[in-house]
C-alpha cells in the first residue's frame, strides 16, 4: 500500500471512531420522579406497591442511580401531611409526579403546577375533576382507576357465602379521605335487594369513631362489615381487624393487606398491578407523550384473599367452594 493511501485510511478510521467514544463518555441524563404514597413508610402493602413500581420501571430500562431518581413521601391518612408533602414534591420540580390515592392526587393537582401527574387507585377521576374524560383526559393528569361498577354486588355475594345469616351490612369509610365513598355505597346498595340485606353507610374520622361504629354494629345480630379502600382505613386497618375479631363480625376488606394483618377476607384491586402499569405511563411521558392524550385505564385484576385462622376465631366454617375461589389462602 502506498504511504498516502495508508494515511488516508488511518484518518478515515479515526474520524469514525472518535464520535462513538465521545458519546460513550457522556453521562446519561437523570430524570426525576416524585411519588406521594397513601400509607406510612412501614406499611407492608405500601412497600409491595413500591417494589412493583420499581420493577416496572426497571423492565423499561429506567434504573435508579443511573437514569432516574425517585423521591417518595409517606403521609399515611393525615390530610395535612398529604398537602405538606405535595408542596414539597412539586417544589422539587420533578419530570413526573405519582399520586397513589385520591387525596394525594388532589393535593398535587391543587399546587397548580404543569408537571404531569399519574394517579393510581382512584375511584372516579372525572367526578373528582382530575380529567375531562376517561378516553381523552386532557390537561396534565391521567392514570389508573380502582373501581368497577358491579363491585358492590361481588362484596355482598362474598359476605353471604361466608355467613348466609347476614342481614345487615355496614359500609365503613372516612368522608375526608374517601370523597368517592358515595359511589361505592351506591354500588353496594344497588345490589342489596338481590342478597336480602340492609345496607347503611358509617362515617368514621377517628379511632373513637371506629370503636363506636363496630360496637354499635355488634349489638344487633346478623351483622356484617365492608371496609372500602382509602388511606384512613388502610392506616387504621389493624384496629378495625381487631374489633371485628373481638365482636365476631364477618368483615370484607377492599384493602389487599387486610388478610395478612388478620382480617377475614379481602376482595380488592391488585394495586401492585396498577403500580407496575403506572410505570409504563411514566416511561411514555418521559419519552415525550402528552399525559392528556393517554387514556385513563381501568382495573384489570382483582384478588380474593381469605384468612382461615380469622374465620375459625369468629366461629365460621367457610365453604370449600369459596376457598377454591381464593387467589390467596392464609392458614
Amino acid at each position: 500500500m502506498r504511504r498516502r493511501e495508508f494515511i488516508a485510511g488511518l484518518g478515515g478510521t479515526i474520524t469514525i471512531t472518535w464520535p462513538v467514544v465521545a458519546r460513550a463518555q457522556q453521562p446519561e441524563r437523570v430524570r426525576h420522579i416524585g411519588v406521594l404514597m397513601n400509607t406510612v413508610q412501614e406499611d407492608p402493602g405500601g412497600q409491595l406497591d413500591v417494589t412493583a413500581f420499581r420493577r416496572g420501571l426497571t423492565e423499561l430500562g429506567w434504573v435508579e442511580g443511573r437514569n432516574i431518581d425517585i423521591e417518595f413521601r409517606w403521609p399515611g391518612g393525615d390530610i395535612e401531611r398529604v398537602r405538606t408533602f405535595a408542596r414539597e414534591l412539586v417544589g422539587l420540580q420533578p419530570d413526573v409526579l405519582i399520586g397513589r390515592s385520591t387525596p394525594a392526587t388532589a393535593a398535587l393537582k391543587q399546587q397548580g403546577s404543569t408537571i404531569p401527574i399519574i394517579f393510581v387507585n382512584i375511584t372516579e377521576p372525572v367526578a373528582q375533576g382530575f380529567v375531562q374524560s376517561l378516553s381523552r383526559p386532557g390537561g396534565t393528569v391521567t392514570g389508573f382507576t380502582n373501581f368497577e361498577a358491579s363491585i358492590g354486588g361481588k362484596w355482598l355475594q362474598l359476605l353471604k357465602q361466608v355467613d348466609p345469616r347476614i342481614a345487615r351490612v355496614a359500609v365503613l369509610y372516612n368522608p375526608e379521605t374517601a370523597p368517592f365513598a358515595g359511589l361505592h355505597l351506591h354500588s353496594v346498595r344497588s345490589a342489596a335487594p338481590t342478597f336480602a340485606v340492609e345496607v347503611f353507610g358509617v362515617s368514621i374520622q377517628s379511632e373513637a369513631d371506629i370503636e363506636a361504629a363496630l360496637t354499635t354494629l355488634a349489638r344487633q345480630p346478623r351483622g356484617g362489615l365492608i371496609v372500602i379502600p382509602d388511606s384512613f382505613t388502610v392506616e387504621h386497618r389493624d384496629l378495625i381487624v381487631a374489633l371485628a375479631d373481638r365482636y365476631r363480625l364477618p368483615a370484607l376488606y377492599s384493602i389487599p393487606s387486610a388478610t395478612p394483618s388478620g382480617g377475614l377476607m379481602a376482595y380488592a384491586v391488585d394495586t401492585r398491578d396498577l403500580m407496575q402499569r403506572a410505570a409504563t405511563y411514566v416511561d411514555r411521558i418521559l419519552k415525550g407523550a402528552n399525559p392528556g392524550d393517554l387514556p385513563v385505564q381501568q382495573p384489570a385484576r382483582f384478588q380474593l384473599s381469605i384468612n382461615l385462622k380469622a374465620a375459625r376465631a369468629i366461629g365460621l366454617d367457610l365453604p370449600p367452594t369459596l376457598i377454591a375461589q381464593a387467589d390467596e389462602v392464609i392458614e
